[in-house]
């Protein structure tokens, strides 16, 4: 029986942060499998929103403690997790701008508190970096010059259309896929406060091609998958 007859529509709920490799994946999956994921990206918290609102998909990607709590509700079949990579924070600024030194965390000190505004999220990424300029004692001073959105696209096109000595944050992988659109990618947080967020799949009890998704995921830990998320930012 071939592919096509048995192809199913997958509906995906996804961090936004492997996005750029969910898609070239999702090619991979109709290609070999004949399956569509239909995909709807969205921050960590808005993932948890909506799964407490009693949303249903069949796959889930997410970080350990959404998966987790999804796994507490009862929302997640047994033995289904599969790990997709781990992301790191990215340091950017306008196409056109000077790069600034952020080498080490010394320089990025410097560099932050002679921008002229500092732009990052209200997720994952931010919530960290709010964590991480309070501990290096800038915190209060960048405050005043500081720009947050809800999620990475929103700090994208901010920087793009920027105007002066603007640094931002986000997401490699986010990153990576604005950077024909007008955005430079400066370099990764200094290594020794770098942060990664790992993200895992699950197949999602209740959605309604069950056995479409376990497939999805099997072909999702085949090393070829993991070597399309690599080459775009997801380790």
């Amino acid at each position: 029986m071939c592919a096509v007859s048995l192809a199913a529509e997958i509906r995906v709920l996804s961090a936004g942060s492997v996005e750029p490799g969910l898609h070239v994946f999702a090619g991979q999956v109709k290609r070999d499998l004949g399956h569509d994921l239909r995909i709807q990206f969205n921050t960590a918290p808005q993932i948890a929103k909506r799964l407490a609102a009693g949303e249903v998909y069949d796959i889930l990607i997410a970080p350990p403690a959404a998966i987790e709590q999804a796994i507490k509700d009862g929302k997640v079949i047994a033995g289904t997790r599969v790990p997709v990579g781990r992301v790191g924070a990215g340091i950017i600024v306008r196409a056109s701008a000077t790069a600034p030194n952020v080498a080490t965390v010394d320089a990025l000190k410097r560099a932050l508190l002679g921008a002229d505004s500092v732009v990052y999220n209200t997720a994952s990424t931010g919530l960290y970096l709010e964590t991480l300029f309070g501990k290096l004692g800038i915190l209060d001073r960048l405050k005043p010059k500081t720009t947050r959105y809800p999620n990475g696209p929103a700090v994208m096109e901010h920087v793009i259309n920027g105007k002066g000595n603007e640094i931002g944050f986000g997401a490699i992988p986010e990153i990576r896929m604005y950077e024909p659109k007008g955005l430079k990618l400066v370099g990764p947080l200094p290594a020794e406060v770098q942060n990664y967020t790992s993200y895992d799949a699950v197949v999602m009890t209740g959605g309604a091609s069950a056995e479409a998704a376990r497939a999805v995921l099997r072909e999702l830990a085949t090393p070829a998958a993991k070597a399309m998320f690599a080459a775009r930012g997801v380790e």
